[in-house]
C-alpha cells in the first residue's frame, strides 16, 4: 500500500524551511512556464519546489531551494499543470477495477478522481462500497469516494441486489476516504419532501460534506427549484445552455460532461464562452467513460481538449478541471493547483491547446512519462463472494424472451424505447408490430428489435420484455450485458429470441460481462467477474475486449456512436422517457409503470 501523504500541518516546518532556502527540496522544477490557475495567468521561467510530496515554493527561481539530494526536472518552458480532477465518474463504467482504472489514466494527466460507486452499490451493497473505499486509499493519485444515495435508484420502480439508506450514509461519513453524497438520483423523492432521501443528505450536510445532484428533467419551473432548496451542491445532467444557468442562478455547480457517449460540454459551454457567466460556476467531468475511450482517446485531458475546441479559453478550461473541482468538495487548501502547501500533483506539457501529456507527478513523485505509467497501482484482492453474482436460477430458452400478444390480435401497438445518440435520455416511440402465430414480432425495416430484463440477483428466473429502435441491428443476433444502470440485472437486446438465450445463459456461465452472438455463435466477450460489472485484468486487455465487442455489434449493423453505453443505461429508470426494469416497462416523465401495450 502506498504511504499517506503527510498531512499539511505534519510537513508544514518543512515547507517553511525549503522555502526559505534552509533546508532543501526533493524536487525542483525548473525553468517552466507556471500554469496559475487561481490568477489565470501563465507565468514563464518559474520553478517549483517540491517536499514531502507537497509544494513549498512557487516563484522565480529556487536555486535557494536545492541541495546536494535533490533532483531537477528542467521544464525547457513547457506549461507546469496541476494534474487534473475528475468531479463526477462511476469507477464500474470502465469495466475496471480502481487500481486499473488508476493505471488507465495516470499517463493522461489526471490525478485527482471523486468517483460514486453506486453500480457495485447496487449489486453488493455497503460491502461492495467499502471495498471501492479501500482500494481508493492504495492509489498513488487521489481517488475520494463518494457514498452512493440511490440504491435503489427508484423505490418502487426496480428490484436491486442491494438496498441503502439513511443510517448506511450516516455510518459512511465517519470513513476517512468518504468526500461526499454520491449523485441524488431520486429526484422525484427530493421533490416530494421524501423522508429518507432528506434524511441522507441531512446526515451528509451534518457531517460537513458535498450532496451529489442528479435533476434528469427539461422541467426548470418549481420541480427543479424544489430540487435545489433539497440540497444538492452540483448537478451533471444539464444537456442545454439553459440547464447549465439555470443551475449556477441557484447556487449549484454545474458540471458538464464529455464521456464515452455523453457529449454535453458544447451545448452548455456557452453559458461561458456566450453568456459571460462566471467559470469558476462550471465544472468538466467525464461520468461514464469505458475502457476502449480511456485506453484510446483520454480521460479528463480529452474533455479539456473538446472545452477549447469549443471555444473555451485553455486557462479557463483547466479551472474547470482543477481548482474548480478542489473549490467545489472543500480541498482548495489540498489540491487543484500550483501553490505551497498543496499536494504535488503536476503535468508538464509543450501546449496548452493540444494538451499533450509528457509527464505526470503525483505527490512530487514521477508516476508517467511520456505515456507510459513508471509505477503501478496497488492491487486489490477482491474476495470470492463478489464473484460468482450472475444467478439466472434456471437455463433460458428463446420462449422466455417470446412476447404474446393481446388476445385475438392479428398487429399490436406497442411502446418502444428509443435511444438518442450521445446523450443519455431516451425517447417514448410507439410502433405498429406484427403478431406470428400470437407472439409480437420485431420489425427489421422500422429498426425496432426486443429487449428483455432478465434477474440476476435473487434467481428468479424472471425475465421481462419489451421493444427498443435506435441500434439498426439486422440479421439473427443478440447483446447480453450485466452492466446495466443502476439495478444491474442483464439485458439483453436481439433480433433473434434464440440468440438472446445464448447470450444470457453464456453471461450465467462466465459470471457476468458482456457477450454477443449472432447466427448461434459467439462474436464477442468481455468478462467482468467482479459484481458482473468489472474486471481485475490490465485495462489494455480489456479495453482489447471491449473494441472486439463494438467490432462485432457493427457487424450486426449497429451504427450508433458508443452504442454500448447506450445498451448499459436501458434500465436508468431516472432519466426519462421510457425504460425498463425487472417490474415491467416505465414511463420516467411520470415515474410510474406503464403497460407495454397501447390500447386501441
Amino acid at each position: 500500500m502506498y504511504t499517506d501523504l503527510p498531512t499539511w500541518p505534519a510537513s508544514a516546518s518543512k515547507l517553511v524551511a525549503t522555502a526559505a532556502g534552509r533546508e532543501p527540496a526533493d524536487l525542483v522544477i525548473k525553468g517552466g512556464t507556471w500554469v496559475n490557475v487561481h490568477t489565470r495567468e501563465t507565468l514563464k521561467n518559474y520553478d517549483i519546489a517540491i517536499r514531502e510530496g507537497r509544494f513549498a515554493y512557487c516563484g522565480p527561481d529556487a536555486s535557494h531551494c536545492i541541495g546536494e539530494h535533490t533532483e531537477i526536472i528542467y521544464a525547457d518552458g513547457r506549461y507546469i499543470l496541476p494534474g487534473l480532477c475528475d468531479g463526477h465518474m462511476h469507477i464500474e463504467s470502465g469495466m475496471l477495477t480502481v487500481s486499473r482504472f488508476a493505471q488507465a489514466v495516470i499517463p493522461h494527466g489526471t490525478t485527482s478522481m471523486f468517483v460514486d460507486p453506486h453500480e457495485v452499490a447496487n449489486v453488493l451493497g455497503m460491502a461492495g462500497v467499502k471495498h471501492m473505499h479501500d482500494e481508493a486509499l492504495a492509489q498513488p493519485i487521489n481517488v475520494f469516494v463518494q457514498m452512493p444515495s440511490c440504491a435503489p435508484s427508484a423505490p418502487g420502480l426496480e428490484t436491486t441486489g442491494a438496498e441503502l439508506g439513511p443510517d448506511d450514509v450516516a455510518e459512511a461519513m465517519t470513513w476517512p476516504n468518504i468526500i461526499g453524497l454520491g449523485e441524488m438520483m431520486n429526484f422525484p423523492g427530493v421533490v416530494n419532501g421524501d423522508p429518507k432521501m432528506l434524511a441522507e443528505i441531512a446526515a451528509t450536510q451534518m457531517a460537513n460534506k458535498t450532496v451529489g445532484g442528479h435533476y434528469a428533467s427539461p422541467d426548470l419551473g418549481p420541480n427543479f427549484h424544489a430540487y435545489a432548496a433539497g440540497g444538492p451542491a452540483d448537478d451533471h445532467e444539464g444537456t442545454c445552455e439553459a440547464d447549465a444557468i439555470a443551475r449556477v442562478r441557484q447556487g449549484m455547480r454545474s458540471m458538464m460532461r464529455l464521456g464515452s457517449a455523453w457529449y454535453d460540454v458544447e451545448t452548455q459551454i456557452t453559458a461561458v464562452t456566450e453568456k459571460g457567466l462566471d467559470p469558476r460556476n462550471f465544472i468538466l467531468c467525464t461520468d461514464d467513460s469505458h475502457s476502449g475511450t480511456l485506453v484510446n482517446d483520454g480521460h479528463m485531458n480529452r474533455v479539456v481538449r473538446h472545452a477549447i475546441e469549443c471555444g473555451c479559453d485553455p486557462l479557463i478550461a483547466l479551472q474547470m478541471a482543477t481548482i474548480n473541482t478542489a473549490t467545489h468538495f472543500g480541498l482548495e487548501r489540498e489540491l487543484g493547483s500550483i501553490t505551497p502547501g498543496r499536494r504535488a500533483d503536476v503535468i508538464l506539457s509543450s501546449d496548452l491547446k493540444t494538451l499533450p501529456i509528457e509527464q505526470v507527478i503525483a505527490r512530487g513523485k514521477t508516476i508517467a512519462l511520456n505515456g507510459e505509467n513508471t509505477v503501478d497501482s496497488t492491487a486489490y484482492n477482491w474476495p470470492a463472494n463478489t464473484r460468482g453474482t450472475v444467478k439466472l436460477g434456471k437455463t433460458l430458452t428463446a420462449t422466455d424472451f417470446a412476447i404474446n400478444a393481446p388476445d385475438g390480435a392479428n398487429t399490436a401497438t406497442a411502446r418502444v424505447i428509443g435511444v438518442v445518440e450521445n446523450q443519455a435520455p431516451t425517447k417514448a416511440l410507439t410502433a405498429e408490430l406484427a403478431v406470428t402465430d400470437g407472439i409480437v414480432q420485431g420489425d427489421e425495416t422500422k429498426d425496432v428489435c426486443q429487449i428483455a430484463l432478465v434477474e440476476r440477483h435473487r434467481a428468479t428466473g424472471d425475465v421481462t420484455n419489451g421493444f427498443v429502435s435506435g441500434f439498426n441491428y439486422t440479421g439473427d443476433m443478440a447483446m447480453a450485458s450485466t452492466v446495466a444502470h443502476d439495478s444491474h440485472h442483464m439485458i439483453v437486446v436481439g433480433t433473434s429470441r434464440e440468440n438472446m438465450a445464448l447470450a444470457a445463459n453464456r453471461l450465467g456461465e462466465v459470471g457476468g460481462g458482456i457477450c454477443v452472438f449472432k447466427y448461434g455463435k459467439e462474436r464477442a466477450m468481455v468478462e467482468l467477474p467482479i459484481a458482473g460489472l468489472m474486471s481485475d485484468q490490465p485495462a489494455p486487455d480489456v479495453a482489447a475486449a471491449a473494441d472486439q465487442m463494438v467490432a462485432a455489434m457493427a457487424d450486426c449493423g449497429c451504427t450508433l456512436n458508443n452504442a454500448y453505453m447506450q445498451h448499459s443505461l436501458l434500465a436508468l429508470v431516472v432519466i426519462p422517457e421510457l425504460r425498463i426494469s425487472d417490474l415491467g416497462l416505465v414511463d420516467v416523465t411520470k415515474f410510474e409503470m406503464t403497460p407495454l401495450f397501447v390500447d386501441p
